[in-house]
């Protein structure tokens, strides 16, 4: 399991462990300079498994072609003298290796227990491994940059398909929202501020120990139980105004009273090392009153009738209005579906309470402000529905599905412009395939009869 969550995060492969992790190993493909190993495609399979469950063998010549493709297209980069900064390869390890820690709530020390190894060198093996992943996709890149399709071929696309082969797409939706979230009034803020000063007097002037007050004291349960330890960290790692203040200290340093959208920190700069910092803080966070809650209801109301009566538009209520670090902000008020990357939503991927809000709805509406409740934090937000368009369940046609025909056909076309790019970049590079993967037809286009490349 362990190897599984890093090979996730990483998108490179396992680290072995153990001695029983070690898999008897040997060259099995060689694509120029580049080597494949039997441990490769070994370990990309036992992640399939453990992603999609029963797997067929048949599987591995397909991890193996897409091995192959990924070591010629390295290769390619290298003749072409595409570059990759260490810098950009240090800031995919960093990123990669800190969302690890994430999960382990930035505890180092369970890192090490868990992977035997420091996040340090985990980042060192598998940077040359990254390295090439990024030439790669650098490379696959500039060989599409130019791939495009017209009109015209986004029609002879769609006709080509066999009527009786068309999909079917249930009834969609575009949907934008206005998001307010509660704000602790007055009175709540001065009291989380009052009782943070007590505890920072009480650290500076009285030497009391800062983990004890943080594990008594801290809102934030994540660092609460490590007494306040928020382990070693980079640059954007934090929300601005409290990374701002962080790296600003001196070592053994705290901070005056730091706002944030979080609350209010008490921050203690611990050790740097160059860019990184380790710190704790202790986190207060103002009440958030029923008459709090209310008091957003009935102003996300009154926004919403001046929609409805046009005295506002719905992109202006959302600037004014929507809470800043909201994703649909960014998109006037549009929200995004995670799934497509566009703004459509099948009816069954819409959340429950959207689904059963814009139910009855026409095109143009805009609801009253709903109660969204996080089960865990119980964390409360109030948004406004418009409902921009709907779809009625039908079969595929250039009118109404005209953008989803042309990703399609554009996808189909750079499958095909990249397939020829192989085939003619191969033949120019020198390939070998071991005889054990002779019988797997996705590799057939690898093979060359007259150098007898599987051996």
């Amino acid at each position: 399991m362990k190897k599984i969550i890093l090979s996730i995060v990483l998108s490179i492969g396992f680290i072995s462990l153990n001695a029983q992790d070690i898999l008897l190993d040997k060259v099995v493909g060689v694509v120029g300079d580049k080597a494949i190993l039997l441990s490769e495609i070994e370990e990309q399979f036992a992640l399939m498994q453990d992603r999609q469950g029963v797997v067929p063998q048949e599987a591995k010549c397909y991890i193996f072609d897409q091995l192959l493709t990924q070591s010629l297209l390295v290769v390619q980069a290298e003749l072409d003298s595409i570059e990759i900064s260490e810098v950009e390869v240090d800031a995919q390890l960093d990123a990669r290796v800190s969302q690890i820690l994430q999960y382990m709530n930035g505890n180092v020390e369970q890192f090490i227990e868990y992977y035997g190894k420091t996040p340090d060198e985990v980042k060192e093996e598998f940077r040359e491994d990254l390295r090439n992943q990024i030439l790669a996709q650098r490379m696959q890149s500039q060989i599409m940059s130019e791939v495009t399709v017209t009109p015209k071929e986004v029609i002879a696309f769609f006709n080509k398909i066999p009527k009786d082969s068309l999909p079917y797409f249930g009834s969609e939706v575009e949907v934008g929202e206005i998001v307010m979230s509660p704000k602790p009034n007055k009175a709540e803020r001065q009291r989380a501020i009052d009782k943070l000063t007590e505890i920072r007097r009480q650290v500076i002037e009285e030497g009391a120990d800062f983990a004890t007050l943080a594990s008594q004291n801290s809102d934030d349960p994540g660092s609460k139980r490590r007494g306040g330890d928020l382990g070693w960290t980079k640059r954007g790692d934090f929300v601005p105004e409290f990374e701002a203040a962080a790296y600003n200290l001196e070592k053994g340093d705290f901070s005056e009273i730091v706002k944030s959208d979080f609350g209010y920190h008490l921050i203690q700069l611990l050790d740097r090392k160059g860019n990184r910092i380790h710190t704790r803080h202790i986190l207060i966070i103002p009440e958030i009153t029923e008459a709090d809650i209310e008091r957003t209801r009935l102003e996300l109301d009154s926004i919403t009738r001046l929609v409805r009566a046009d005295s506002i538009s719905f992109q202006r209520a959302v600037a004014r209005h929507s809470d800043e670090n909201t994703q649909s902000k960014t998109n006037a008020g549009i929200i995004v579906n995670p799934k497509t990357g566009n703004s459509f939503f099948e009816i069954k991927d819409l959340p429950v309470e959207v689904f059963f809000t814009i139910d009855s709805m026409s095109t143009g509406d805009i609801s009253s402000p709903v109660k969204f409740e996080d089960v865990q934090s119980g964390d409360v937000v109030f948004k406004a529905l418009m409902l921009f368009s709907r779809t009625e369940p039908h079969t595929a046609n250039l009118q109404d599905d005209y953008s989803k025909i042309q990703t399609a056909a554009l996808e189909q076309k750079k499958a095909s412009y990249m397939g020829e790019w192989v085939k003619k970049t191969r033949n120019k590079t020198y390939v070998r395939i071991d005889e054990i993967y002779s019988s797997c037809e996705e590799l057939k286009k690898w093979t060359d009869p007259e150098q007898k490349r599987f051996r």
